[in-house]
């Protein structure tokens, strides 16, 4: 089978399924879910773990994003750039959490503060979080505090990823001025 007789059966499966064939739709999500795996492992060697994941988040992503699929344009450019850009996000999140576990050098001033100091800084963190709504605090700890990306936090909290951004950005105006307050 050529690349332009798969194009076209899963466009046509995708389609079916669009107009509420529910058979097709299934059938494009697992010939669909096949194409991505091994898209998404030529790009991931040896990452076999984060191939799965991402293949999920594709699949997800399509479902949600079906609606902006352009009929007139080849169905597998669009899988692609939905994948490129879950890859991306994955790269982007796996970038962050290993740049949190760089080493430090012995000379850095970080290890000349006391373990009180940080123990004392994070409960007044944690305090000030404490008093912000779920819908500002839980942004701000994952994306400032945790380092995740706001669409990671988008996923975990259940919100949408502007919400995310209007949390933190209302959250840490409220920080902002209680701590004027108490200057």
């Amino acid at each position: 089978m050529t690349f332009s007789d798969v194009e076209a059966e899963m466009r046509r499966l995708f389609l079916a399924g669009l107009a509420g064939d529910a058979v097709a739709y299934r059938e494009f999500l697992s010939r669909a879910s096949r194409h991505l795996r091994a898209f998404l492992a030529r790009r991931l060697f040896g990452w076999p773990d984060e191939v799965e994941d991402l293949v999920q988040e594709c699949l997800l992503a399509m479902h949600n994003q079906r609606h902006t699929y352009q009929s007139d344009q080849p169905l597998t450019a669009w899988v692609h750039a939905i994948a490129r850009y879950k890859l991306i996000d994955l790269l982007r999140a796996k970038s962050r959490r290993e740049a949190l576990h760089d080493p430090l050098d012995d000379e850095l001033a970080v290890f000349a503060e006391s373990a009180t100091e940080a123990s004392d800084a994070r409960r007044d963190v944690d305090g000030l979080l404490d008093g912000l709504p779920d819908r500002q605090r839980l942004p701000i700890r994952h994306v400032k505090l945790e380092g995740l990306s706001v669409a990671e936090t988008a996923r975990m909290t259940g919100m949408s990823e502007s919400a995310v951004k209007v949390g933190i950005h209302r959250g840490l105006k409220v920080l902002a001025a209680r701590m004027r307050g108490r200057a």
